[in-house]
């Protein structure tokens, strides 16, 4: 027998749908900057770039959908903005979405722009480069650790 798709099921799907397509890629972000450097450091322009456009035409429209389709089902399903797990995960929505608009995608443009001088004048990275490139990986790996907190909150409902 056939289960029946509903309303609310495609919402569950698309929404997770979102989260994989959406976060996944940032993911692999933290594996660009290393192997860019490994290769040769005149693809960091390229990382740069790269990573605006993950966080410009994935992570951000992801996020749309993924608090789109989550009101939908708080308001169709047995939910409330109340429980724990929703507000937790729709703070942490909040948060990815400002880290993503207010500091990743300006802070990427200005790593690339910087490195592209740098690359130009043909020196060695800058330590201020450097430290710059080292803060965004770190503010990635807390992004990274918000979206698995996250998906923990939304399987395990506690």
């Amino acid at each position: 027998m056939l289960a029946a798709v509903t309303a609310y099921n495609v919402s569950v799907f698309i929404h997770v749908a979102a989260v994989v397509i959406g976060f996944g890629a940032t993911f692999a972000e933290s594996v660009m900057f290393p192997v860019a450097m490994r290769v040769g450091k005149q693809h960091l322009p390229y990382v740069h770039e790269l990573q605006i456009a993950i966080n410009r035409y994935f992570a951000g429209p992801a996020l749309l959908v993924i608090v789109v389709t989550g009101f939908y089902q708080v308001g169709k399903g047995d939910w409330s903005l109340g429980d724990f797990w929703i507000a937790a995960t729709l703070v942490i929505a909040v948060v990815l979405g400002g880290m993503n608009g207010a500091y990743f995608i300006p802070s990427d443009r200005r790593l690339g722009a910087m490195v592209t001088r740098e690359l130009l004048a043909g020196g060695d990275l800058s330590e201020e480069y450097q430290r710059r490139a080292r803060a965004q990986g770190m503010m990635g790996a807390l992004a990274g650790l918000l979206v698995v907190v996250a998906v923990f909150l939304m399987v395990t409902k506690p």
